[in-house]
């Protein structure tokens, strides 16, 4: 893995749990469902968002660059699944969502889905704007080398 990717993606496991937990938390006391759930399924949850990101971002950045047909927020976004789930079942209200959300993130409708890294977790800008830069170079570098 290049140290890029190798940045992000410790970078992301570092803030995933906590950004889960508050998504989850987030949406339970705008609804006032704090007291009324199951601490067991809430952190089965969390977990199991913590899972796919991580595992679903190795799996990506261990790609060659030019391999990887998705990108790192679209696999965050992904991870969210779990918590949606989660949600539903505890009777959560689904949130009011903008044209362009309902257009880009059709099944997102807690509004969970990140749109940038920033709604993650402000230390994730710089690494991931990085690691996309990276990337770009690299095929771009890769494409002009190449013989005709």
């Amino acid at each position: 893995m290049d140290d890029y990717s190798d940045r992000l993606l410790r970078n992301v496991t570092a803030v995933v749990v906590p950004w889960a937990t508050r998504l989850v938390d987030d949406r339970l006391a705008s609804d006032g469902l704090v007291d009324g759930v199951s601490q067991e399924a809430r952190h089965s949850a969390v977990a199991e968002a913590e899972r796919l990101a991580v595992d679903g971002l190795t799996e990506l950045l261990t790609l060659d660059a030019e391999q990887q047909r998705t990108n790192p927020l679209t696999v965050l976004r992904s991870a969210t699944v779990p918590l949606s789930r989660f949600l539903a079942s505890v009777g959560a209200t689904p949130v009011v969502r903008d044209e362009f959300d309902r257009r880009s993130f059709p099944d997102d409708v807690f509004g969970l889905a990140p749109a940038t890294w920033a709604d993650i977790d402000p230390s994730l800008v710089e690494p991931g704007l990085e690691w996309g830069a990276w990337k770009a170079a690299t095929i771009i570098s890769r494409r002009r080398t190449e013989p005709s």
